[in-house]
Formats: C-alpha cells, structure tokens, sequence
C-alpha cells in the first residue's frame, strides 16, 4: 500500500480553475464577471465547484451577493474586455482620457493652450 500523498495525488479531481483567473458566465440567470477564488470538491454528490469573487455585488432574492459559488462548466475564461487594438496616446507616456478609439486626426490637432489665470488678489 502507498502513503496518503500517492493515494491523494492518482485519485483527487485535478482543478480546471486557478486562483485568481478571470471568468464570466450567469448564476441564477444573472450576468457576472469576477475571480476565481478556489476550485475545489466539497463531496461527489455536488461535484466541483468554483468560487468566484464579484466585481460588483448581485441583488438576488433581497440579498446581496459578492461571492458566489458555480459549477466549473458554467462559466467561461475572461480574455480581455477592452478590444484588441490598443489606444493610440498624443504623446508617449500620457493616459488616453476616455476607452475608445482615438482615430488619427483627432491625435494630430494641436490642442489650444489654456490662458494662465490671473494671479488672486490679496485681501
């Protein structure tokens, strides 16, 4: 007979989901996207379950939700949420104002240079 960590190793579920990957799916018909937080199997008549941790709470039956726990087969990795083409910035460094799309012209108009404010007066 073999120790406990073999025994362990040839007949535990192998998780699908890692501690901190991103995934979406629906719990209860909702939509959600959150973190997975464990991948784990409490017995074998549930089965696998993966907790997830919300990136916004859910309101469901008066309650609010901010980790729920789903079936590895009901949710889908998360790839990106932002599209695939990267912002274009004015100048290098800077952070775009808004997440969209700065077409070309709009990045080479020269943008006016405000008037400095007139110094405050003492009082």
């Amino acid at each position: 007979m073999g120790t406990l960590a073999e025994y362990f190793e040839k007949n535990r579920p192998k998780p699908v989901w890692h501690i901190g990957d991103r995934v979406f799916g629906r719990w209860n018909k909702i939509p959600f996207v959150g973190t997975v937080g464990n991948d784990n199997m409490i017995n074998e008549q549930e089965g696998p379950r993966v907790s997830i941790f919300l990136d916004l709470p859910i309101l469901f039956e008066d309650k609010l939700h901010s980790v729920i726990f789903v079936k590895q087969k009901d949710i889908k990795r998360l790839v990106s949420m932002v599209e695939e083409e990267p912002l274009k910035l004015r100048e290098p460094g800077s952070i775009p104002a808004k997440r969209t799309k700065q077409d070309d012209t709009r990045a080479s108009k020269t943008v006016p240079k405000k008037s400095p404010r007139p110094p405050k007066k003492a009082t």
